[in-house]
């Protein structure tokens, strides 16, 4: 019987926990978290929580009393110093040290910010990572104010749309040539630009941030085409970092993340890493993958290893995004992708096919549910169908599963 330390109170964490309990598993387990609260969803922070449409209760992975219902500690507010690898003790920011046999690392991913250089950290700049910084930034959400939205990717998309159906006045600039450039292709990147526009917002590309300005709150913005902007604050949504600061000071393995192997394992066999921080074998590659589909799987999956089982994770990447009236879901990684297929199967739903060669790799789906599930199946099955069928909106698409 062996006593597990988890130190991250996200959506890794939380579903590791739960998966140890779930399994049997009856020694100690301790769930550590920096903030003051219990584990909650990240996604509707820049969606329906800021948007006012989903409460605090809401936000909750699970009832605060299933922690000691399970015989699982739970520490809040509290920040890990140190990772004592020798001694396998973990030492708290409070002064306490905590015995393991087994560690998890599920530490999720650190925003972006500005540089102060530039006015980044001006009072009236945010970000949206935490519950903290959405409750933050919720008084300047009025009708009529003016947000300046850096980075077009999608939590500053997301961000926007609840600004806009706020009734504000919503300025959107991205850097690199289009939104989404990272991520998605031109066809996606251009529907979601005229859903912007079409929803008031400006959408400046190929335009990044001189500076901020003001004094006792940021009042204006300078680009660098010249221009100037008048605003009542700034969001900041240019991406997110693995958090590797205390894997890196115990002298763990770095590689874009925690690195991992298949199993979960990092550098050290007693810790095990999980979720936005960790990276791992994937395809003859290395990734990490930043979702919430991911963190779950290759939680519970860390937790069946640190019991024993020295399973492989076999990472089945989906993400989503919800903008208006607009739901993007998204099936597999367009890495490497040389061609797009359109489908239009309505005027509202439509979905890109990415090909990498004569093989399916991606599918972005926009309100079209169907073509998103069945892309997905088939890109796990490792299925690839004629594209010319694929955009035939007369094709049946579940028929594309039986071929």
């Amino acid at each position: 019987m062996s006593d597990i330390v988890v130190v991250g109170s996200g959506q890794a964490g939380a579903a590791l926990v739960a998966k140890l309990r779930h399994l049997g598993h009856e020694g100690a387990i301790t769930l550590i978290g920096e903030e003051p609260v219990a584990p909650y969803q990240r996604p509707p922070l820049s969606k329906a929580y800021l948007l006012g449409d989903m409460t605090l209760e809401r936000l909750y992975l699970r009832p605060e009393t299933f922690y000691p219902e399970h015989d699982i500690t739970l520490v809040k507010g509290t920040r890990v110093d140190a990772i004592d690898r020798e001694a396998k003790r973990v030492h708290l920011a409070n002064g306490e040290e905590i015995a393991y046999d087994q560690l998890a690392l599920t530490t999720g991913s650190v925003p972006n910010r500005l540089p102060a250089a530039i006015g980044g950290d001006l009072p009236g700049v945010y970000t949206v990572r935490t519950l903290e910084d959405a409750d933050a930034m919720a008084h300047e959400f009025a009708e009529g104010r003016k947000v300046l939205v850096v980075g077009g990717g999608y939590i500053g998309l997301e961000a926007a749309a609840v600004a806009a159906k706020k009734g504000m006045h919503v300025t959107i600039i991205e850097m690199a040539q289009r939104i989404l450039q990272r991520v998605a292709a031109p066809e996606t990147s251009e529907y979601f630009r005229k859903l912007h526009r079409d929803h008031g917002a400006t959408v400046l590309e190929d335009v990044g941030l001189a500076r901020l300005t003001g004094g006792e709150h940021v009042t204006g913005a300078e680009l660098t085409d010249g221009s100037k902007l008048d605003v009542d604050f700034v969001i900041v949504g240019v991406g997110i970092k693995p958090d590797t600061a205390l894997a890196e000071a115990a002298g763990l393995e770095i590689e874009n993340g925690i690195k991992t192997d298949e199993k979960g394992r990092t550098s050290d066999p007693s810790i095990f890493a999980a979720g936005d921080c960790a990276s791992f074998p994937y395809k003859g590659t290395r990734i990490r993958l930043e979702s919430v589909g991911n963190a779950i799987d290759q939680a519970e999956l860390v937790a069946e290893n640190m019991l024993g089982a020295e399973k492989d994770y076999l990472a089945k990447p989906w993400f989503w995004s919800d903008q208006y009236d607009t739901k993007l879901q998204i099936a597999g990684l367009n890495t490497g992708y040389d061609k797009v297929i359109t489908r239009q199967d309505s005027e509202t739903a439509v979905s890109y096919w990415y090909y990498a060669g004569d093989d399916l790799v991606a599918v972005d789906a926009m309100n079209d549910p169907r073509a998103y599930m069945v892309g997905k199946r088939l890109i796990e099955g490792g299925k690839s169908p004629d594209p010319a069928a694929v955009g035939d909106p007369g094709t049946d698409l579940k028929a594309l599963l039986k071929a």
